[in-house]
């Protein structure tokens, strides 16, 4: 049992470790496909290839977990307006309405009364 652990744990780095690669020799390879000939751009290494995945993963990405989604968001506001009172909403919706041409029909999510 004790190796079939150590076995799948072998695999798993060894994927990491294939992706990586794989990763950057896609983005080295389009980038000197298209980059240089578009805009006269410099043809770039693996390593400048995989640098440049660690930083897009950096500032448009996220390291684990789940982060900040969409959903996320969504599943606050649903309970902000669970909290708001019947006046709360009218206001939150009349000043909505002058700034988004959606805000005239009712929420999906308001219970009726």
């Amino acid at each position: 049992m004790r190796m079939n652990r150590v076995a799948k744990v072998f695999l798993m780095i060894l994927a990491a470790f294939a992706f990586i690669t794989i990763g950057g020799f896609v983005v080295m390879h389009l980038w000197n496909w298209l980059l240089p000939a578009l805009f006269g751009w410099r043809v770039i290494t693996f390593w400048q290839a995989l640098g440049l995945l660690v930083l897009s993963r950096i500032l448009f990405g996220r390291f684990g977990g789940r982060g900040f989604s969409r959903s996320h968001f969504r599943q606050r506001m649903h309970e902000r307006w669970g909290r708001m009172s019947p006046e709360e909403r009218e206001r939150f919706r009349h000043g909505m309405r002058g700034r988004c041409a959606d805000w005239d029909r009712e929420p999906a999510n308001e219970p009726k009364p």
